[in-house]
């Protein structure tokens, strides 16, 4: 019997409650021409909507500026979405280049830009209708209100912050945990001072998902795929067909959670 409303929330960010695509592009293409130093610094003019396209098929930040040189390449985006988790090491390798070292590029970059112009960074973030509503009101209830995230917790605080939402630090585990999502639930389970313990995580990453379903000890967690984040049709479609992950919709994440499934 699943309880009707969670005692711990888990939202991810990127995808769930925040659409950062415009900013995602910008800083991987930063990263790409100080990496690669294209003879022009001007992106092709089909090259942000493809990227757009592709996102689902980064896992963490350091293949976003790899994924601008596979399509910079001539690689086709159906081969990338089907083939993206063996062209992104070869990539490194043929480049003779490390993740860590692509990712501390990246997140400098993405430090200069916040550091001199804030506002214009923070403008091109986008949060999802009714999410930030939803947020606050589960803030104000009895839930407690968790993101689990591999953006780092610094800016998703930042990005809160500009919405008038004053998560504490401990609320936002970020990509400085350097742990897997379903380590860090299982946390939330074992030190929750509400039992018994009623977990509900939102993500909208299958794969990442798919982890914590596989946890032996996960059997009452209750999972949702957002199905207006960063996904394809078909893990929309194997979310439907699973009966341990609910596919939701962007109008039922703002309803009560009753409506919720």
């Amino acid at each position: 019997m699943t309880a009707s409303s969670p005692t711990i929330l888990a939202l991810d960010f990127d995808g769930v409650i925040c659409d950062g695509l415009i900013e995602y592009f910008e800083v991987a293409w930063r990263t790409y021409c100080q990496l690669w130093s294209p003879a022009n610094n001007t992106p092709a003019n089909d090259l942000a909507s493809r990227f757009y396209r592709l996102r689902p098929v980064i896992e963490t930040g350091w293949e976003m500026p790899v994924l601008i040189k596979a399509l910079v390449d001539g690689t086709s985006d159906e081969k990338i979405l089907h083939e993206w988790v063996t062209i992104a090491p070869q990539i490194l390798l043929d480049q003779k280049l490390q993740a860590r070292e692509i990712a501390a590029k990246l997140d400098n970059l993405r430090d200069k830009w916040i550091a001199t112009d804030l506002d214009g960074w923070l403008s091109l973030h986008r949060f999802y209708p009714g999410v930030i509503d939803k947020i606050k009101a589960t803030f104000a209830s009895t839930a407690n209100l968790y993101i689990v995230t591999t953006k780092e917790g610094r800016f998703v605080q930042q990005l809160l912050q500009q919405q008038g939402v004053d998560l504490p630090s401990k609320a936002i585990f970020g990509k400085e945990e350097k742990r897997p999502k379903y380590e860090i639930l299982r946390e939330l389970i074992q030190t929750a001072d509400q039992k018994p313990v009623s977990l509900w995580f939102v993500e909208d990453r299958l794969k990442t998902l798919q982890l914590v379903q596989q946890q032996p000890d996960f059997t009452n967690v209750k999972l949702f795929l957002a199905d207006w984040g960063y996904n394809t049709q078909h893990d929309r479609e194997t979310a439907q067909n699973d009966q341990q992950i609910q596919l939701l919709s962007l109008s039922q994440f703002a309803q009560d959670f009753s409506a919720w499934y």
